[in-house]
Formats: C-alpha cells, structure tokens, sequence
C-alpha cells in the first residue's frame, strides 16, 4: 500500500488521513499537554504506532507514506504525540539494527502503543550524526555500563524504554536500557515550543543490554533519514494550516473598505507561499516514496525534504505573524505557535545547513 512519487493517494490512505483527521478533531486538548491520552486513542482505534512495523511484529505491514499521513495530519494543528520519537524513531531503529531477538521482544509493544519509547542520542550542540554520540559505554561483567548526558530526548521524561546510541572501544553501539533503574536521571526540557516534547538525560553507570551489530552507524543513520521525512511531513502540515488560516484572515480584514486580500501585492505573497508549501510537499511525499520504494540515495532524499521543508515552514509562519498584524504577535492567537515549531523543528535530527552540507558533499563526492 504506497504512494508514488508525487501526492496521490490511494483509497486506503485517503481512508487513513480521514480517520486521523477525524480523531484529531474530537479530542481536542491544551497546547502544553504531553499528548499521551491523545497518543493512546491513536494506537487503540487507528493503530498509527504500528504502521510502519511488520506484521511479524505485531505491526500493520504498512510503510513511511502511511506514517508520512499520519505526521501530516498531525502537524497541521501542532498536535504533541510521540510519533517521531518512539513510532518512528525508536520503531525504525530497532528494525534497521537486524537484531532479531530484540525487535520481537520489544516491537509489539511499541506497535501496539503500550511501550513509549525514547532514543538518547545526540549531544548539546545537537548534532545526529550517526558517526557520533553524546554517551559512552564500557563492558563491564554484568553487560555494560553507560556514561553520559544526552540532550534532545524527545519525550524521553515518559518513556517507559530508553535505546541509547553510545560510543564504545570499537565505534557506536545501540543499547537497551531500563529509564527505571538508578544510573539513570531525567529531566523534562523547558522550550519555547510547549507542544515539542524533549527531555535531558543523564546517564552515570547505568547497566544497558547491546542491541544489534558491533556497527551501529547504519541504523542510526536509517532511522534518522526515516525520522527526517516524517518530521517533513509534519512541517508540511504546519505550512499548509498556517497558510490557510492566514488566507481566511486576509478574506475577511478589511482596510480602506475593503478585504485586504484584494489588495494586488498580498496576493502575490499569498501565491509565493501557496507554491513553496505545495513544492514542500511533493519534496516531502517523494522522499517518503523513497524509502518505501527502498531507494538508494534515501540518504539524500532525507535531507533535502528536511531543509526544505523546514524553510518553508518557518517562511509561511513568519508571514502568518505580520499578516495578521498586531493579532499575530498576541499570546492568544496562534500565530506564535506556527512560528515557534517551526524554529524549534528545524533543529531536530540535525539543522538545515547540516543536511545542505551533506547534499553538498555527495555531489561533489
């Protein structure tokens, strides 16, 4: 059940984005919420955890484009859901590791939503660099023994599973550890973006169970081409809501006895915005197409959906706040809001120049 390369959908997937939408339009809750009771109807009555994992797994066999759906609907209204950081980045981590006895151990429950996940990662600069970690391992006579502090933890204060990337004698390794036991001390982060949910950890002799081959720089670098076409996906969504509301408001703000959206310059801006969140989100789908198709420059394809859309994010917000004038900057609309994911999202899984940079090496490769 995929996509091509373009945004067509097929009957399964329009069926898909209807019910999400549908969901999301019943539960509403406050911007600060952590998502979790919204997370849990999700799981129950449309099974979003799963849908990427293999049925063999307890998953629905299905692929990134329906994921792609389910984040898009979901960035529409910025809702808080751990979808990027334990369906998406967590699930597709395990998978790439090729570690059978791991994902039939841990899959079903992350697939079914029973089992939040969080993956510890990257350091302060915030870098995802799968050649890198924050945290270290060292062997020790009862498993291993990590060390460390991991930033960015996406709602790592809540997981009830922690996968740490950790630096080893041999290079990177994946690890298992329990958030519950001693070594280990989490602190729910404090951002401008209250529905962008990010922890701190610190990990100081925590005993971790080795997860996959002694390399763990393939699958980190997979789950995180996974994770930046979903977190695409999301921004498009964004975009898209933003730009329509600000067109509505245009339609019905009046200056000089008329709708401001007649005025001739607001209607290029608008048709500037229109073209940039549409070619976001072909950018998006295609890349999503990418991976379900198994391509093999998804590398690629992942970082440019990443920078792009998340420019296009952050221009269409920015125009949503001085479209709106005075109202746009006032704590009750949300403008602000659209503007602050968008600051917050571009960060994750590595910044936009980051991924630039890596285009850029590939072609002059």
């Amino acid at each position: 059940m995929t996509a091509g390369a373009g945004t067509d959908l097929t009957d399964e997937q329009r069926a898909l984005r209807t019910a999400v939408r549908s969901l999301l339009a019943r539960h509403q809750e406050p911007a600060s919420d952590d998502g979790l009771g919204l997370w849990r109807r999700l799981c129950r009555e449309i099974g979003v955890a799963g849908l990427a994992v293999p049925e063999c797994y307890g998953g629905a066999g299905a692929g990134p484009v329906e994921t792609h759906i389910v984040a898009e609907e979901l960035g529409r209204d910025l809702t808080s859901t751990p979808l990027l950081g334990s369906a998406v980045l967590a699930g597709q981590l395990l998978l790439a590791s090729g570690d059978e006895a791991a994902c039939q151990r841990l899959l079903p429950g992350l697939a079914d939503g029973s089992v939040l996940a969080a993956v510890a990662w990257a350091g302060p600069a915030g870098h995802w660099d799968p050649a890198d970690a924050a945290c270290t391992a060292v062997a020790a006579e009862d498993g291993w023994q990590l060390h460390g502090e991991a930033h960015y933890v996406l709602h790592g204060d809540s997981a009830g599973l922690l996968l740490v990337a950790a630096r080893t004698r041999d290079g990177i390794g994946l690890f298992e550890v329990d958030p519950q036991q001693d070594g280990v001390v989490r602190t729910a982060g404090v951002g401008m973006d209250l529905s962008l949910r990010v922890s701190g950890l610190r990990l100081m002799g925590a005993v971790g169970q080795r997860i996959g081959a002694d390399d763990g720089r393939p699958a980190l670098a997979r789950a995180r081409d996974l994770a930046c076409i979903a977190l695409s996906a999301e921004q498009v969504g964004a975009a898209q809501q933003a730009l329509a509301r600000t067109v509505g408001y245009t339609l019905t703000r009046e200056q000089f006895g008329r709708a401001i959206a007649s005025f001739q310059a607001l209607q290029h801006r608008m048709a500037e915005l229109y073209v940039l969140v549409e070619s976001a989100r072909s950018l998006s789908y295609a890349a999503a197409a990418a991976a379900a198709a198994g391509a093999a420059d998804l590398g690629l394809r992942a970082a440019a959906a990443h920078a792009y859309c998340a420019e296009a994010l952050t221009r269409t917000a920015a125009e949503m706040i001085q479209l709106h004038g005075a109202m746009g900057v006032t704590w009750e609309h949300d403008a602000h809001r659209y503007l602050k994911r968008a600051h917050s999202s571009a960060q994750l899984f590595g910044a936009p120049a980051e991924h630039v940079a890596r285009i850029a090496a590939a072609l002059l490769d």
